[in-house]
This record gives C-alpha cells, structure tokens and sequence, in this order.
C-alpha cells in the first residue's frame, strides 16, 4: 500500500489518533487496527480508499481517522499494540492444528474497556470537529473490526455505515438482541475463505445475523487469508463514496 500523508498525531479522549483529510470535513471515517499492529498500520489505506473512490486528489469531505489501541504489547511486537490482550499461546497451538477457534460465546477480558476508550473517542470526535453520528463511519480489521461493531451496538444512535474487515462474532448474548439497533445501516462485511486465524464459517454467521436483523449488508468474501486484499478496497471506496454522495 502507497502511504497518505497524515498530520501529526493527536490526543482524543486519551488515545493517540491519526488524522487523513480535514478534520472539518463532511465525512469522518474511524478505523481500528487489528491486535498487534503498529498504531498507524492502517494509515495507508486512506489513499488506497480514495484512488479507489475515483478522487484524487482527496475530496475535502472525508477526514480519516486512525486511533491506536490503548494497550503497548512490546517485547519482540515492537511498537505493536493492541484493543485487549489474547491468549497467545492457545492461539499458537489453533494456527498449528489449523483449527481456528469459533468464539461467538466468548466475551474478550479488556473488551468492556476497549468500547469505552473509543466511545470517549467518537464523543470529542464529535465534539472538537461537529462530526454528527449522521456523518460518521466506523469500522475496522480483526479484532478492530470485532471493537468497531461492539461500539456501533452500545452508541444510542447508529453509524452512517460500518466497515467490517476479516472479524468475527463474539459475546452473541450480549450481541444478538442488539442488532435491531443496525436496521437500515450500511455494512461492508468482508472475509476470506481461507482465513486461519478467524473462521469464514462464523462470518457468514454473523453475515445471516446482521441481515435478518435489518442491516443493509453487502457481502464481500474473497479467496485469500486474514489480509485486505485490492478487491475489499475498491469495495470500500465504492461504500464510502455513496456515504459521501448520499
């Protein structure tokens, strides 16, 4: 991926978030990187985004923002980070058996304080910038896609759209009787076949869940691994650039 140029890094409720575009713009896109990832890993994919909206240079109305995880892995991760932690070593054992873990029953230790950082995040998004929930997309990869709808689920009022990137279901107790709350909203929802990490199975679960829910869900499995491949971009700056015209 071609890297976009960001400003420099700034505070939000605690976080340290990556702006791409006009912070006063029309659109604010927020994205969550997935558990061991630089935080500005998915910085580049706002160019990738807006070539593949068919606007370049970038439109003045879509503002990107990339906040990191709370949580510094360090060690041999580097600079990696994290929403909440995992258990490495029964991770280690699934990608060696190839089995990976279905865990739509499993409410993830740190999740409960991950959604709160973000939703503080999204409030003084809203409140430094005017960026109304009408004008908002959330969403993310991995386990940032799995904090991007957790959020959409406890926020009183809907996003203009999601973007779902290779996540997965979980806490469905909790979960289930909250999908009505998405009727009506965009989804992107993509996954690969091949995914070891997380099954494509149980995305297409959690594709059936959000559907019958009410969510307006466009579908985007594709041959491949835990990855965003190019046909997932054009995919997601044909979503974007329906929320911007809309």
């Amino acid at each position: 991926m071609t890297h976009s140029a960001a400003a420099p890094p700034l505070d939000l409720a605690g976080l340290t978030a990556r702006l791409v575009g006009p912070p006063e713009a029309d659109l604010h896109v927020v994205l969550l990187h997935g558990f061991g990832a630089p935080g500005d890993d998915l910085v580049p994919l706002a160019g990738e985004l807006l070539r593949a909206t068919g606007s370049e240079p970038p439109p003045p109305s879509v503002c990107y923002v990339f906040p990191e995880g709370p949580l510094e892995l360090g060690g041999a991760y580097g600079d990696a980070r994290a929403w909440w932690l995992l258990d490495l070593s029964r991770l280690e054992d699934e990608l060696r058996r190839g089995v990976p873990r279905d865990r739509r029953d499993e409410v993830p230790d740190g999740l409960p304080e991950a959604r709160t950082h973000v939703l503080r995040l999204l409030e003084q998004l809203e409140a430094r910038f005017a960026t109304p929930t009408t004008r908002l997309v959330l969403g993310g990869f991995s386990q940032g896609a799995m904090l991007a709808l957790d959020v959409a689920l406890h926020r009183e009022r809907p996003p203009a759209g999601l973007v779902l990137m290779s996540g997965t279901l979980l806490n469905q107790a909790e979960w289930t009787p909250r999908f009505a709350s998405l009727r009506g909203v965009p989804v992107l929802l993509s996954h690969g076949r091949a995914d070891a990490l997380l099954p494509y199975a149980i995305a297409e679960v959690l594709r059936d869940r959000l559907s019958a829910a009410g969510a307006d869900v466009q579908w985007h499995p594709f041959v491949g691994g835990h990855e965003i491949p190019r046909a997932v971009v054009a995919a997601g700056g044909a979503f974007l650039r329906a929320r911007t015209s809309g």
